[in-house]
């Protein structure tokens, strides 16, 4: 008489064997959500084995699962008979699984793809089989580039010596401003200065420390300005500030607090207190001024006047 033990052992189905080995999640649920399948991926990252879960309602095991949305999408596939997807950007993760990526890529959790696929019974849909795709390494990945582009697009706007707004920014954000300003009205107005006798600055200390005094300069202004205001180099000595909701009386005092923030305190370089001063110019935006370079053309104007009346001072023109 043979034991038992000497019974074949039944061998698992070759399908069986491809969803326990498949890279992804794969868990099958009812119209009720309880578990009817869980494979390894699910088991390893879960900690739960598959005869935990089986026969029971998934968000008894996982009650950190969004239930409304889970739900609904599941209902979903069983009306439409139809496939069903949530990307990673939409909804960064289903279950709360750890990664292996290195935390330096600012991602908490696994990012995943969940697909839902309708299980048919002829024309009746049984159940709805859930795959859970890891694309952490994608969404690190985009995360990259897009800061990547994001900082490009950045340094496109910056002046590269003072790291203020260029010329080309400043102007998009003026074209921007007096486009609202024909549309809704209000008071927009706009500084130019520059700095009195730079070349000499430069021809004394070398156009090194023309430089320090560029940045220092730029600082101290920027420290100044409002969120809401445009601060940039427009070229060489020259820079713009674009305030809007200002009216031209009110820009002319901020005029003065420049003037008197780079004029009151010398400039240090190489070791020599270097006195600095600026000549400011404004002009405003108002009913038959017909476009932002008229606006701009002011303010230069405005800036002539102030150096040919005798420069460290403010004229507004307008």
């Amino acid at each position: 008489m043979t034991g038992s033990a000497d019974l074949p052992v039944p061998l698992p189905s070759l399908s069986d064997l491809v969803v326990e080995r498949v890279g992804f999640g794969i868990f099958v649920l009812d119209r009720n959500m309880n578990v009817l399948m869980w494979n390894r991926f699910m088991q390893d990252h879960s900690g739960f084995a598959p005869e935990a879960v089986i026969g029971r309602p998934v968000f008894d095991m996982f009650p950190e699962l969004p239930r409304a949305w889970l739900a609904r999408k599941v209902e979903s596939v069983f009306q439409l008979g139809s496939f069903a997807f949530s990307s990673w950007e939409q909804r960064p993760w289903l279950f709360r699984f750890d990664h292996d990526r290195p935390i330096t890529g600012g991602v908490d959790h696994m990012q995943q793809d969940c697909t839902f696929m309708p299980l048919m019974h002829g024309r009746e849909v049984i159940a709805v089989c859930v795959t859970i795709s890891d694309v952490t390494h994608v969404s690190i990945m985009q995360r990259e580039r897009e800061e990547a582009v994001e900082k490009l697009r950045e340094f496109a706007d910056r002046d590269g010596l003072t790291g203020i707004a260029n010329r080309r920014f400043f102007e998009a954000r003026l074209t921007d401003e007096f486009t609202r300003w024909q549309r809704y009205g209000g008071d927009l107005s706009m500084l130019l200065f520059d700095l009195d006798h730079f070349k000499l600055i430069n021809d004394q200390f070398g156009h090194v420390a023309g430089d320090t005094v560029l940045r220092v300069v730029a600082q101290r202004v920027s420290d100044m300005v409002r969120k809401q205001d445009v601060f940039g180099r427009f070229g060489g000595e020259e820079f713009a500030l674009l305030l809007p909701c200002t009216p031209l009386g009110d820009a002319m005092g901020v005029a003065e607090k420049i003037r008197r923030s780079i004029a009151d305190t010398p400039i240090e370089v190489q070791g020599v207190a270097v006195c600095v001063t600026a000549s400011v110019g404004g002009a405003a935006a108002r009913v038959g001024v017909p476009d932002y370079e008229a606006v701009v053309n002011e303010a230069d104007e405005a800036l002539y006047r102030a150096k040919r009346e005798g420069r460290n001072r403010s004229v507004a023109l307008g």
